[in-house]
């Protein structure tokens, strides 16, 4: 068997069609539960749409920018900002409404302290969107912080800092909230 993190061996495994297969069901759970958290109501037909364009563009795969994990990531993310842009596109004005692919609905369920739910959607909507999508591959989807940057599109070293710079961001307003200072 072939070691999937050989370049040559993840090239080979993304152009063939038989060895994609083998692809789609070892990551298959991991990106379904991507969409899942993020917008549960078109999870199966996001992730569905994933693949199509995952296949399609699979000749397009250069492992020298990282591994399969790290590009399937990077297809996922696509495909959920052409989702949210349609949506936009077909409901000009009007707000998402709460649990309609809501994103933060997933994290109300994951958080031990309940009560902390409101404080910590707060912060992460104030974070910038690529600290914020930093901090949920690495937490939620389990991506090392160099995977999470080729999913995003900038260098390893700038996107440990801006995970550093979102994990303090996150503890700072945590321990605020906890002492009540409102600063």
């Amino acid at each position: 068997m072939e070691d999937p993190d050989d370049q040559e061996g993840r090239h080979r495994t993304v152009r063939d069609p038989v060895a994609f297969a083998a692809l789609v069901e070892r990551h298959a759970t991991d990106l379904h539960g991507y969409f899942a958290r993020r917008a549960p109501q078109a999870a199966d037909d996001l992730h569905a749409e994933l693949w199509l364009r995952a296949y399609a563009a699979r000749r397009g795969y250069d492992p020298e920018r990282g591994s399969v994990r790290a590009w399937l990531f990077g297809v996922a993310r696509n495909v959920l900002s052409a989702h949210w842009r349609q949506r936009a596109a077909d409901r000009p004005g009007l707000p998402r409404s709460a649990g309609d692919d809501d994103p933060w609905a997933a994290v109300d369920d994951r958080l031990v302290a309940a009560s902390m739910a409101p404080q910590l959607r707060a912060l992460l909507a104030q974070l910038p969107s690529v600290e914020r999508e930093l901090l949920l591959l690495v937490a939620w989807e389990q991506l090392s912080p160099t995977e999470a940057a080729a999913v995003v599109g900038i260098p390893a070293a700038t996107a440990r800092t801006r995970l550093h710079r979102a994990r303090n961001r996150m503890r700072d307003g945590a321990a605020r909230h906890m002492t009540g200072d409102p600063t």
